[in-house]
């Protein structure tokens, strides 16, 4: 039988990050999406916390305490708070995580220090392509071997940016497959454009264009066309704990407007169109995040998640959308007011069916 209870120091961390969340993150959530970026004292005292840290290896400064599961429940605390912060604050492991896993001695060496140093660093990694036919497994971003460094050409779009940032990951296709590179954010070459969004508007994103750019092989990743795929599978499942954290939000504040706001002298949550469709989000919610916490399971025992993965992301993924807009509904004509959360909700949502790969776990 398999077991999802949280282990004590899961609960604790969940309990932990769910009070940072409410005390910290949600009071902000609308200055951050107004502003265009999280608030710096915010994503500092995060990274207080060790979100991310604490998973990258020990020989660099980190805990080297690496769990998906850990990973998605934090992932889950922290959208409940605002998805934009969230994704801002797990940021890091977009470029920790690949370079612990597949980098360089010397790359480790020049990079991990800084992410879990006494200040916060952002990472960003290069995946979505704009693209109407974009497949995530079939860049068209290429890399080309010559002599002793690669060429890369090709667009990237929705990539992280955050002020701060040193580096980019970047997934490219070569001839045998899928390939990982990591440079400098001022790579000659280079051209970073900040993205207007519909929503997440407090994650600065950019569309980065490679116009032959010249890395050293040093800079190319060890990682396998599998590994490279699995990697991209915990970024779906990273992304799915986020949605998870959001539509729960939205259900929650649609779930209390409900009792409040009274309709003939009565709650419209006594209303049976209202109760049902409450009822029904959170069926939903649990039912997307026991799809996530299997995912996440199967990864932390090292097996293939691709089919894992890719139901909870597309699952999540409606269930989020469907969630949100049903919280806009049931405020009604304040839902599209900019003064409650659901139209932030929503918007948030919206764009994530082409987000891929924002967080890593």
């Amino acid at each position: 039988m398999i077991d999802f209870e949280p282990s004590e120091e899961q609960a604790l961390i969940v309990e932990t990050v769910h009070a940072f969340a409410e005390n910290e993150i949600r009071p902000l959530c609308r200055v951050a999406d107004e502003a265009g970026a999280p608030p710096k004292n915010v994503v500092e005292a995060a990274h207080e916390l060790g979100l991310v840290a604490n998973s990258l290896p020990e020989a660099h400064g980190g805990g080297g305490e690496r769990s998906a599961m850990t990973g998605v429940l934090i992932a889950e605390e922290l959208a409940w708070g605002d998805l934009a912060i969230a994704l801002a604050i797990l940021s890091p492991g977009l470029l920790g995580f690949p370079v612990a896993d597949f980098g360089s001695e010397s790359l480790q060496k020049e990079i991990l220090p800084g992410l879990v140093g006494d200040a916060f660093v952002p990472g960003s990694l290069a995946i979505v392509e704009p693209r109407f036919d974009f497949d995530v497994f079939h860049p068209q971003t290429t890399a080309k071997r010559d002599g002793d460094e690669y060429l890369l050409d090709g667009v990237k779009c929705q990539v992280p940016w955050l002020e701060g940032g040193r580096h980019v990951a970047v997934i490219a296709r070569e001839e045998a497959g899928l390939a990982a590179f990591v440079l400098a954010r001022d790579h000659a070459g280079l051209q970073a454009e900040p993205e207007l969004k519909m929503g997440i508007c407090g994650l600065p994103t950019s569309e980065v264009t490679f116009s032959s750019v010249r890395v050293p092989a040093e800079a190319r990743l060890s990682a396998s066309d599998d590994e490279i795929r699995q990697m991209i599978n915990r970024g779906r499942i990273a992304l799915a704990a986020a949605g998870v954290g959001t539509a729960r939000a939205s259900f929650e504040v649609a779930r209390d407007y409900a009792k409040e706001r009274e309709t003939f002298g009565q709650p419209i949550a006594t209303r049976q169109a209202i109760a049902f469709k409450l009822a029904d989000m959170a069926i939903e919610i649990d039912g997307a995040r026991l799809l996530v916490w299997e995912a996440a399971a199967a990864l932390d025992r090292g097996e293939d998640v691709s089919r894992l993965a890719r139901l909870a992301y597309d699952q999540t993924m409606r269930i989020a959308l469907t969630v949100t807009d049903g919280a806009v509904q049931v405020y009604g004509g304040h839902g599209y007011i900019r003064e409650y959360l659901p139209e932030l909700h929503l918007r948030n949502i919206a764009g994530f069916a082409s987000f891929e790969t924002l967080a890593l776990v």
